[in-house]
């Protein structure tokens, strides 16, 4: 099979451009007339003037060619796209349609692309679980798991409704956290930036004063003439330094043992520590609630879930909860066992799966620890102020107390 890179038009007159196999020109053209599109040019992929160099193809969004200079689509971009869905197709508007109102609108180009190529999908006759599992880069398993068992059900309206529901509170609570966060990062490059101006700045200028004196300097001002010789001269090594460490940090988190060393330093981080353990309660609850009540399969539910938890450890726990549960056993045994969830959660879950009211209790707990998240950042937002101007008065203060130190010694000694 060759590829063919293409540019045409659809029946409502819009630009597509992508890639088709196919065997011969001939055949890719006959390919795109029957997705609905009329080509007004196409060659061999990789061969003539028509392929950017700036562009690149990516497997998982199928026939759409994305370019480096395409805005890529955020979880945030994809939100209302999904409740506009799932409100139009509720009202009885059919989804092909639905798609091509969606694709009009959208002012992000690649996922303008992507919405034509999943209506094309759809023209053909192919599923729209499949269409969307083309394009994995925008629509995670969630989506199309929830999306298939939608499509099976013969309930993919209230699917959508639940998807979107689903994904707007996961991006408001995502984003209450980002708010609270920005004020400490903030503040700690204020800081940072504070700090080295007076180390690059401010204290050389008495170290020249210093040197004249005919004394023992104190320990403190040492300390803080040699590191400011450090950050004005030797700059480049501190930089290096940094990168080197970063460098580092990112080559140990490719790796699996790496990466279960970071997830468990950031459980047991002071305060920031449980708000993690927290926030993943919630994600599992969440989003397990929701793939069982859109009619996924628990062992299907619970291999998604634990693939976007997003820490090895409670992801290994609930590896290790399905393993047991494939086997036979109760699901709040093994994820008691585990050590990783709360007696509450791993109770509730039991009594969910005896009074077959599991997604319900699952969604009461989700509540609970969505609840639990916003006190711990409203928490966390008020300690943050007065720790952050601790730590700011005990750098700018050490700096102060260490120029005045030399002074207040040759005072005294004029005093003798």
């Amino acid at each position: 099979m060759k590829k063919y890179d293409y540019k045409s038009r659809n029946p409502q007159g819009k630009s597509v451009t992508g890639t088709v196999d196919a065997e011969t020109e001939s055949e890719a053209i006959e390919e795109l007339r029957r997705r609905g599109l009329t080509v007004t040019s196409i060659g061999k992929g990789g061969t003539g003037k028509k392929k950017s160099k700036f562009k690149v193809s990516f497997s998982g969004f199928g026939s759409t060619e994305i370019s480096f200079f395409k805005p890529r689509v955020s979880r945030k971009d994809l939100v209302p796209v999904v409740r506009q869905l799932a409100t139009m197709f509720q009202s009885g508007i059919p989804l092909v349609e639905a798609l091509e109102v969606i694709e009009e609108q959208a002012e992000n180009e690649t996922m303008k692309s992507v919405i034509g190529d999943v209506a094309a999908e759809l023209r053909q006759g192919k599923d729209f679980s499949n269409a969307l599992g083309r394009h994995g880069k925008i629509f995670d398993d969630i989506f199309v798991n929830m999306v298939r068992a939608g499509e099976v059900s013969g309930q993919l309206d209230h699917v959508l409704d639940r998807l979107a529901t689903h994904m707007e509170e996961s991006e408001e609570l995502k984003g209450e956290i980002k708010s609270a966060m920005t004020y400490p990062v903030v503040s700690l490059f204020i800081i940072l930036f504070i700090s080295c101006g007076m180390l690059v700045f401010v204290l050389p200028m008495f170290k020249t004063m210093f040197d004249g004196l005919d004394q023992e300097m104190p320990k403190l001002t040492v300390f803080m003439m040699v590191l400011s010789d450090v950050v004005s001269s030797k700059w480049f090594l501190v930089a290096a330094g940094i990168g080197g460490m970063f460098a580092a940090y990112k080559a140990a988190v490719r790796t699996s043992k790496g990466i279960y060393v970071r997830d468990w330093v950031l459980l047991r981080i002071p305060v920031f520590g449980p708000l993690i353990q927290k926030t993943a309660l919630s994600r599992f609850s969440g989003t397990f609630a929701t793939l069982i009540r859109s009619g996924v399969p628990i062992l299907g539910a619970l291999e998604i879930v634990g693939s976007t938890i997003g820490n090895v450890h409670y992801a290994r726990a609930i590896q290790e909860a399905a393993e047991s549960v494939r086997q036979g056993e109760s699901l709040g045994i093994p994820l008691a066992r585990s050590k990783q969830f709360p007696a509450m959660v791993t109770r509730m879950i039991s009594i969910g799966e005896r009074s077959g009211s599991l997604e319900q209790l699952l969604e009461k707990v989700s509540q609970f620890y969505d609840r639990e998240v916003r006190a711990t950042v409203k928490q966390l937002t008020s300690l943050i102020e007065p720790f952050l101007i601790c730590i700011m008065g005990a750098v700018v203060g050490s700096m102060v107390i260490a120029m005045f130190l030399p002074l207040l010694g040759m005072i005294g000694n004029m005093g003798k």
